[in-house]
């Protein structure tokens, strides 16, 4: 694991390599262990290495024995044994046994298409200077990440993180106002833009091939997730082949030469990962947790059970809910606005488990994968009801309901019909982007200035959830729905959250559930597999039944949060009063004054809950305040 940054320029410039160094150099957190610089005509490559297998060798930037392609990575790959040896069946000869040498030379041999032959996470950047291109990747979920833009003429930064472009001198900070949109509507900035302007993520399952002669770009998908739904066996027979896939996957996820465990929430995903460990290790499989003082955030005690039950070394710890020390570090870690408050214990919790491994696995990805959040369920219960109802009725009817009946955030949930309603009206893919979005449409419209309004032109973040529901290629509504997942809210919050808190403490996360091969299978389950009778994750809790308890398996979903609302009311009633509106806040042109201070007198009144629009806007006074924005 660790972090790549560089320039690529045209042929007859050779890049500064000071400049270069400054820009590894401000990620030196995601590898501590060793640094590494190459520059030649037209190209500069850093890199900065967290060591996890082969310590004694594999330094970064690394060249073929013939210094004809090199490569800068950050990742891990698991069938890298597999490929050396079909690598060494074709004459190549290898120096060191890491997984590096053999991504260089499947390049070499393969050439792009090598990238498909790949098992892992993964971004990396080739030169290959037999042919003067560039080859950037980024793994097929969008586990590791890889920026890049371009500054000024044939000239393109690259780096694992914004802060390594932003390091660079020429790196121009205009902020980029559809992404503005995105980032209220969703809490992050949604893949391929960043917060600024000609600023990208490179989307996952994408490549790039630059000409450096000509400085043309080709950019080609080389994978994408197919929900067919076409699996003809059994639910038996998928239930026992989902538990031996799960395995496997787990399997080549232990392979390292550094202390390795994994993260124990009490929950299905982590549990099923920590039970498969433990069958496979032949010691106790090292686990960690963090648990809250307050009940409704605790899950500390179920995450114990399962640790009791497999023998592992279990170590946690308690965090108070007032822990709010981490607020003002946050835009440091993320770069760019990001407004998931369960940042702050991932963060805690890859602290805690970094004393002790410098790998751990988690169950990241199961929700997306087998359908396991509430909100599929509520969704395919509105679904079932649009199919009773014709368009004609449907919408004007609810449409109304929706307008009149009162918000009531304070009442139990079975009696908050507003966003029901209002759900009834909209169709599938725009009555879920209402019911994921942080502030609502309305809320967007007070809350955004008319100069911000006139500046979107009209784009609104909905488009991006229809393009992708266009791409889905399905017409089963869940399927619709897990695939607008897998391409925004998995890639841009869950593991931009696990990436970033996980490398600011400079350890290694890998995730089983999301192997590409796991998940292509998965995807040809059909969706009454994965939710059913409004259970969702069906098949692989009934998997799971025997080896974890029902009361884990079954009890519902808690989530990992931090109590935001108590927070404003009571210990940051202050700071979130100077935060929402600051000078900043107040000048930057961007909102109107008087929703802001709506939004914070409504709240700590206590006759609304706005603790989600509020932290979102904090986060974003926090990403202002350590910009130096262009005019």
């Amino acid at each position: 694991m660790c972090g790549i940054a560089g320039i690529i320029t045209s042929l007859d410039r050779k890049p500064d390599a000071a400049i270069i160094k400054r820009m590894t150099d401000a990620i030196h957190h995601r590898g501590p262990d060793e640094a590494g610089l190459y520059v030649d005509d037209g190209i500069g490559l850093g890199h900065r290495r967290l060591s996890i297998i082969d310590l004694k060798s594999g330094q970064q930037p690394m060249s073929s024995a013939s210094e004809d392609v090199t490569i800068v990575y950050n990742g891990e790959i698991y069938n890298f044994v597999e490929l050396r040896a079909e690598l060494e069946g074709l004459g190549y000869s290898f120096r060191t046994r890491c997984d590096t040498e053999v991504i260089l030379y499947a390049y070499h041999a393969w050439g792009p298409d090598s990238v498909k032959r790949i098992r892992g996470m993964f971004a990396y950047v080739i030169y290959d200077k037999r042919t003067k291109q560039i080859f950037m990747t980024r793994d097929r979920l969008g586990i590791k990440p890889l920026f890049y833009a371009p500054v000024g003429e044939k000239t393109i930064l690259f780096g694992s993180e914004l802060k390594a472009l932003t390091a660079h001198p020429d790196f121009v900070k205009n902020l980029r106002k559809e992404s503005m949109e995105d980032y209220f509507s969703l809490g992050y900035v949604a893949e391929p833009n960043t917060i600024y302007k000609n600023v990208f993520k490179l989307e996952p399952g994408y490549s790039i091939l630059v000409d450096m002669a000509s400085g043309r770009q080709e950019k080609t998908q080389y994978w994408d997730v197919q929900f067919t739904g076409d699996y003809k066996g059994t639910f038996e027979d998928a239930r026992v082949e989902l538990q031996d896939r799960i395995r496997e996957a787990t399997k080549i996820r232990m392979v390292a030469d550094v202390p390795l465990g994994a993260f124990l929430s009490g929950g299905v995903d982590s549990g099923a990962v920590v039970a498969d460990m433990a069958d496979i290790s032949d010691t106790p499989v090292n686990t960690c947790s963090i648990g809250f003082s307050e009940k409704s955030y605790n899950e500390a005690d179920y995450a114990q059970r399962v640790a009791e039950r497999y023998k592992t070394n279990h170590w946690s710890r308690m965090v108070d809910p007032g822990d709010y020390s981490l607020v003002n570090k946050l835009i440091d870690i993320y770069d760019e606005p990001y407004a998931d408050s369960s940042a702050l214990p991932t963060y805690r919790v890859c602290e805690l488990a970094r004393e002790k491994v410098i790998v751990a696995l988690s169950g990241d990805g199961g929700d997306e994968n087998l359908a396991g959040y509430r909100r599929y369920q509520l969704q395919m219960f509105e679904q079932k009801l649009r199919g009773i109802f014709p368009d004609a009725l449907r919408k004007p009817v609810f449409g109304t309901l929706g307008k009149l009946y009162p918000k009531a955030d304070w009442a139990p949930r079975m009696f908050r019909a507003k966003t029901t309603f209002q759900g009834l009206a909209r169709d599938h893919v725009e009555s879920y982007f209402h019911g994921v979005s942080i502030l609502k449409g309305d809320m967007r419209s007070q809350l955004f200035s008319d100069g911000l309004k006139n500046d979107l032109q009209g784009y609104n973040t909905l488009d991006l959830f229809n393009k992708y529901g266009g791409m889905s290629g399905s017409t089963d509504p869940l399927s619709i729905l897990q695939y607008i997942d897998m391409k925004t809210y998995l890639v841009g919050d869950i593991l931009t959250k696990v990436d970033r808190a996980s490398m600011a403490n400079s350890m290694e996360v890998r995730v089983p559930l999301l192997d590409h091969k796991l998940v292509e299978w998965i995807a040809t389950l059909p969706s009454n597999f994965k939710l059913h009778n409004g259970e969702g994750k069906y098949i692989f809790k009934k998997s799971l039944e025997g080896r974890l308890p029902n009361d884990i398996l079954y009890r519902p979903k808690m989530g990992f949060g931090v109590p935001l609302g108590k927070w404003f009311r009571n210990e940051l009633k202050q700071d979130i009063q100077q935060s929402v509106l600051s000078d900043r806040m107040l000048d930057s042109g961007y909102f109107n004054a008087d929703y802001l201070n709506h939004l914070v007198s409504q709240h700590q009144s206590g006759l609304r809950d706005y603790s989600a629009p509020l932290w979102t806007l904090m986060m974003f006074d926090q990403f202002l305040a350590r910009q130096n924005l262009a005019t």
